[in-house]
């Protein structure tokens, strides 16, 4: 077994606001990451109730019943959704601690993280307040604009080849062999 295998997953941010393009530059770096041989998962923070069950569905009516947890299970994937009941929500490290294993978790969403990240900008965004003065752990800066005086290096938003080779150098990323 060779060590790397023990020390689980990389992982690696996109922080912003709201719609300063975090969710488009995950997708787009899943998909960069995916082809270059990684096995990603990611992990998504949302600051509003969500559902991703549909009114009437089997699963829906489990969980509206009372169930804890419904598993959906298919050929093709499965699902786990945990309803808290008024309990808190799970810490960042438990949700870690669910994933399968994998090479590199990609976060998108909890700004305020002890983990290595990319601020996402967009001059779009609800809120242009830049968030790496404050966040030691912002590492680099993805922007739809010039970014000026930041001390970190900044990206084009767009520039999905070069952020995911700068996320392969910070975070360690080793290809697995076959």
């Amino acid at each position: 077994m060779r060590p790397s295998e023990n020390a689980g997953p990389k992982i690696f941010g996109i922080a912003g606001w709201k719609n300063s393009g975090k969710t488009g530059l995950a997708v787009r770096l899943v998909t960069e990451l995916t082809q270059r041989g990684y096995r990603v998962s990611t992990v998504k923070h949302a600051h509003h109730d969500f559902d991703i069950d549909k009114v009437g569905a089997d699963s829906f009516r489990h969980r509206e019943a009372g169930a804890h947890e419904v598993t959906i299970v298919s050929g093709t994937r499965y699902a786990i959704m945990h309803e808290l009941r008024g309990a808190p929500e799970p810490s960042f490290p438990d949700i870690l601690a669910r994933l399968a294993p994998c090479d590199l978790v990609l976060i998108e969403g909890y700004k305020r993280e002890p983990i290595p990240k990319i601020e996402a900008r967009r001059l779009e965004a609800q809120n242009r307040e830049p968030l790496a003065p404050t966040d030691p752990y912002i590492v680099a800066i993805a922007a739809d604009h010039p970014v000026e005086d930041s001390g970190l290096t900044v990206f084009d938003l767009d520039d999905t080849q070069a952020i995911a080779d700068f996320i392969e150098r910070i975070t360690g990323l080793a290809k697995r062999p076959g």
